[in-house]
């Protein structure tokens, strides 16, 4: 029986980077003692979701992915509990800037890194004044137990395109760190339902089980409204946090049972790839 424990962390930050990244490596450390083996923080971690204003004071913020404290603690500590940690990061790569993502393998070592490829701009969420779309186009990971790990980052998840690339690329389970809340330009839109909507979708078009971390709490007047979630390959949650809560969700996942299901549904089986030329053309 193949077997993988995930687990999906949850918690609100700071403007300081050094306090941020001991309180995700607490919720690591708690997450590593009940089992995990591939822990998810959220999105850019390292800080406030700065995004939410266009501040050109605030690149200075960015760093290599050799030079950057989270991710540098995130190896060390990985390496110490013998987990993989998708960590993401805000990256300076010479003149360019990106919101990726630093696969961390249970050695410590970075397998290597992934930039968000759909970059979204809108009120609150400025991403496109700070990042260029990615280029590393998807990748896919190795995991515990001859696994394959697929990652999106953010903004990606909506993207049905993202999860079906990913799973054709051989992922076992996808993962989506986020930073997501209210919306300043309609305080009466809740995005909370339709968020976790988009990839329980992808869970069950796609039969495999999804881990999404949300950070929490209230920055500046904007609210992140958590809801962390882990499904299985069906849909059904199998641990959730509160719009508000911090913690970590664990679950172990049967990736036999998980196969077995993909290919009773057929979903891959009845694929038409010669009728989806349509959706690789500009609108």
């Amino acid at each position: 029986m193949t077997q993988i424990t995930v687990a999906a962390l949850q918690l609100a930050f700071t403007s300081d980077i050094d306090t941020n990244i001991a309180n995700v490596a607490a919720l690591v450390r708690e997450a590593a003692g009940q089992g995990a083996q591939v822990i998810l923080p959220p999105e850019l971690f390292e800080g406030e979701y700065f995004c939410r204003v266009e501040d050109e004071g605030l690149f200075a913020q960015a760093r290599p992915v050799g030079q950057h404290k989270a991710v540098l603690a995130m190896q060390t500590l990985a390496a110490e509990l013998n987990v993989t940690i998708p960590t993401s990061f805000f990256e300076a790569d010479g003149p360019h800037h990106y919101n990726s993502l630093a696969m961390i393998g249970p050695d410590g070592a970075v397998q290597g890194v992934y930039r968000k490829s759909h970059i979204p701009d809108g009120p609150g969420y400025e991403e496109k004044f700070y990042f260029r779309p990615g280029n590393t186009g998807f990748k896919v990971w190795p995991g515990p137990d001859a696994t394959t790990l697929g990652v999106g980052v953010c903004w990606d998840q909506w993207y049905p395109e993202t999860a079906r690339a990913l799973m054709l690329m051989g992922s076992d389970v996808l993962f989506f760190p986020t930073a997501i809340g209210s919306e300043p330009h309609d305080t009466s839109l809740d995005t909370a339902r339709l968020w976790r909507r988009a990839m329980v979708g992808h869970a069950v078009s796609n039969v495999v089980p999804v881990v999404a971390a949300n950070r929490i709490g209230v920055e500046h007047g904007q609210t992140f409204y958590g809801t962390s979630f882990i499904t299985d390959e069906r849909g059904d949650i199998l641990g959730e946090l509160g719009r508000d809560e911090t913690g970590v969700i664990v679950a172990t996942l049967d990736l036999d049972r998980v196969k077995r299901h993909r290919a009773a549904f057929g979903f891959f089986r009845d694929r038409r790839p010669d009728l989806y030329g349509r959706l690789v053309q500009d609108i």
